[in-house]
This record gives structure tokens, C-alpha cells and sequence, in this order.
């Protein structure tokens, strides 16, 4: 059995051997291209997000600018699931992006398998409201 690279392949030399190693299961075509790290109790781990993210690099498909990323959580995806208890929760990083602060409403309209959100204009409300003039 080969032993895998010791630094990761990118670029042509990842795409030709994983072309040369399409009849092996993609945990080890990763591991043989050097995608992988070993444990202090000599186990090996397989890194296949990087393994994906280098070929994707390597076929040329943009992955976005690092440079906008903090680190912490997941990018938006603009989908969401409901949860178990019937409730869909709109990240942060939506109500953000939007320029909402606590306490911003919404009416809310449903149709036929889609839900709109319509932002209540606050300064609308105080305009229309009761005032005092005669």
C-alpha cells in the first residue's frame, strides 16, 4: 500500500491523482493526497474539507474572499429549516445585514408555500396616528 504525501497536493498534481485514484473511496483518495493529520494515539484523521476546498481551487471555482470572514459561526446561506418546536429563527447575520434593531416589526403574509415579511415603517405609524391638532 502507498503512503500518503506527506504535504497536501494542490493544483494539477491533486487533480491528476485524484484521477489516478478514482477507484479508491474519497476518505482515502484524500488521505493519499495528503489531507490528513495524526493523532497523539496514532490515529488518522482526514481532513476532507480541506481535501474538497483545495480541489475546488484547483478546477478553478472561486471560494470568496477570506478576508470578510471573522471566524466565528457559519456565512449566511439565505435558507433555513423549521425547528422541532414549529418556530423558523432568521439569524443575525440577516437582521444585520438589513440594518433591523431590536424591536423593528413586521407584518407578516402568507401565501401559498412562501411567507412574506413586510417591515412596519415607524415613522408611518406616528404619522398616521391620533394627534392633538383640531
Amino acid at each position: 500500500m502507498t503512503e500518503p504525501a506527506n504535504t497536501p497536493l494542490t493544483g494539477k498534481a491533486l487533480l491528476q491523482k485524484v484521477k489516478e485514484l478514482s477507484h479508491l473511496p474519497r476518505r482515502e483518495t484524500a488521505k493519499r493526497c495528503g489531507y490528513y493529520t495524526v493523532t497523539k494515539n496514532d490515529q488518522t484523521r482526514v481532513n476532507l474539507t480541506d481535501f474538497y476546498d483545495a480541489l475546488l481551487v484547483a478546477r478553478g471555482v472561486p471560494l470568496g474572499s477570506e478576508g470578510s470572514k471573522d471566524g466565528r459561526g457559519r456565512e449566511p446561506t439565505y435558507r433555513v429549516s423549521v425547528h422541532q418546536n414549529g418556530q423558523i429563527v432568521i439569524g443575525a447575520a440577516y437582521t444585520k445585514a438589513m440594518g433591523l434593531k431590536p424591536g423593528d416589526e413586521f407584518e407578516i403574509k402568507l401565501g401559498y408555500k412562501h411567507i412574506h415579511l413586510i417591515q412596519l415603517d415607524a415613522d408611518k405609524s406616528d404619522k398616521n396616528g391620533d394627534n392633538d391638532e383640531g
